[in-house]
């Protein structure tokens, strides 16, 4: 059981990037799926986060300017990042609860690195 993240990158302030991170290997069901950054020299913090039922929220730092979405289907969960600031900059993490093998599991994506920067 694994989550892989990916579509982290260099973009320029005022672009968009897109995270996904799929989770994989057996898992029976997945409740609430987020999002968290931690940048250089800072604790991590919650970017968003969206429940099985499809209702996000956000930290007024990105609200209006992210979007998080997932297909249950895929076991995937998106981040739309539009209007990037050089303050975005870190990495970021993808966090499921997920429930394979009779439990529950609080499983984490490797991090994938968004540098917003001219």
């Amino acid at each position: 059981v694994q989550l892989q993240a990916s579509g982290g990158g260099l973009v320029q302030p005022g672009g968009s990037l897109r995270l996904s991170c799929a989770a994989s290997g057996g898992i029976f069901s997945i409740r609430t799926m987020r999002w968290y950054r931690r940048a250089p020299g800072k604790q991590r913090d919650l970017v968003a986060a969206i429940d099985s039922g499809g209702k996000p929220n956000y930290p007024d730092s990105v609200k209006g300017r992210f979007t998080i979405s997932r297909d249950n289907a895929k076991n995937t969960v998106y981040l739309q990042m539009n209007n990037l600031k050089p303050e975005d900059t870190a990495v970021y993490y993808c966090n499921v609860d997920a429930f394979y093998g009779l439990a529950w599991h609080d499983l984490w994506g490797q991090g994938t690195l968004v540098t917003v920067s001219s």
